[in-house]
């Protein structure tokens, strides 16, 4: 992987750190980005941003807040064009670079806000998005089983109606429903807002285990880098569009070195 900033990164290999048993991301790739140039009305977000995300790693973005995280993740998933660059999915440059075509190729997005449904209930949720990505009745039950395997508290408020839930419940049907098209690769905005650490560790770990069980690639952008860093494979540090660092989650247990790029 290559990124704009003042250092080259290690191989994923050699990225991972903290305490989990990670294994090494493949070879395969499953999100390229070159050369991405974005912004609105005139003015500039993203400034030649190239990033790649391999198969069974977890990637972690971050930055101050208006640093252009979120735009990358709407360019990535197509719901903002950019000005220059190139994507490429699991190999390919789809022609249609949109969500429902990035959805049917493989990628899910959890956006910043949850962005749930408030007068659904959660059943209702999961069954317009199996609806949406084309999943067959016969198939719907088996796929709502999978989510609830890796999020099992979901079966306690399934049936209620998503205004009423707190605000991690609110964001573990956020996952729930982008889990449900099994993707291969995982988009994931800002999942830690509003929720305690301990809740925000409880959630992200099982989602962690995915990329171990079913090689699922994940790009986490994220503030809360403790917990964050303690999934990932490797991270990315951005600042005014660009990319600044790019490394393993080791090289800023320096708390003053963090701060500095930030």
């Amino acid at each position: 992987m290559s990124a704009s900033g003042d250092r080259r990164a290690a191989p994923p290999e050699a990225a991972s750190a903290g305490g989990l048993d990670r294994p090494h991301p493949t070879s395969a790739i499953a999100i390229q980005a070159s050369g991405l140039s974005a912004g609105y009305g005139g003015r500039e977000v993203l400034q030649d941003v190239s990033l790649t995300l391999h198969d069974g790693e977890i990637l972690c973005l971050i930055g101050h807040n208006g640093a252009g995280k979120s735009t990358l993740l709407r360019v990535l998933f197509g719901l903002h064009r950019p000005s220059a660059g190139r994507i490429a999915v699991f190999g390919q440059t789809l022609a249609n670079h949109a969500p429902a075509a990035l959805g049917a190729a493989g990628v899910a997005l959890v956006p910043e806000g949850r962005g749930v449904f408030p007068d659904l209930t959660v059943e209702e949720i999961f069954g317009l998005a199996l609806w949406s990505a084309g999943v067959p009745k016969s198939g719907q039950r088996e796929r709502i089983e999978e989510v609830l395997e890796v999020l099992p508290r979901i079966k306690e408020f399934r049936t209620r109606r998503a205004g009423t839930l707190s605000g991690g419940q609110q964001q573990m049907v956020s996952i729930g429903r982008a889990l449900l098209t099994r993707p291969r690769a995982l988009l994931t905005d800002e999942p830690s807002i509003g929720l305690a650490p301990k809740l925000f560790q409880d959630l992200i770990r099982p989602i962690a285990e995915l990329r171990r069980s079913r090689g699922m690639a994940i790009l986490l952008v994220e503030q809360n880098v403790r917990e964050a860093f303690a999934v990932s494979d490797r991270v990315l540090v951005m600042r005014s569009g660009r990319f600044i660092f790019e490394g393993a989650p080791s090289e800023l247990d320096d708390h003053a070195r963090l701060m500095e790029l930030f």
